[in-house]
């Protein structure tokens, strides 16, 4: 009898600490090479490269969210955030690349536009018809 609760003190410790392990581990994020899109779906385009971190409704709250060093930014509230006007320009600028946003551009954050001119394959219209999309479907979060 006594050896019958050793095992099972000792299982039940053995569980408790492979709980424990398990939940100090930190998340990471893997990388992946990204899936063509539709240039004529900025939804799709967001949902595929955007809502990993920014979550689907915008609000910052992905599931890699935690992972990350620096919490991705509240979409929903871009226009609040300049005066009740929707920062197209900025956000554009941002998917570009060509604006230094924090996050973007960090081993965390890719710069899409580089990843949407190779999709485009030097065709300029595709390309400023996925930046243009994706904008636009950004300012469709606003105030969500």
């Amino acid at each position: 009898m006594f050896t019958h609760r050793l095992w099972l003190g000792v299982l039940a410790l053995l569980v408790t600490s492979v709980s424990a392990v398990n939940q100090e581990q930190p998340k990471t994020i893997k990388h992946t090479a990204a899936k063509l899109t539709s240039p004529a779906s900025g939804k799709e385009m967001y949902v595929s490269y955007c809502a990993v971190c920014h979550g689907e409704n915008g609000k910052g709250q992905g599931p890699a969210a935690d992972a990350l060093k620096m919490p991705p930014s509240d979409l929903t509230m871009l226009a609040q955030k300049n005066g009740g006007k929707f920062p197209a320009m900025q956000v554009s600028s941002a998917i570009r690349g060509d604006s230094k946003v924090g996050a973007h551009g960090s081993k965390e954050m890719p710069i899409w536009g580089p990843v949407f001119w190779q999709m485009a394959q030097g065709h300029t219209g595709d390309y400023e018809q996925r930046i243009s999309n994706l904008t636009k479907y950004v300012e469709s979060l606003q105030g969500k």
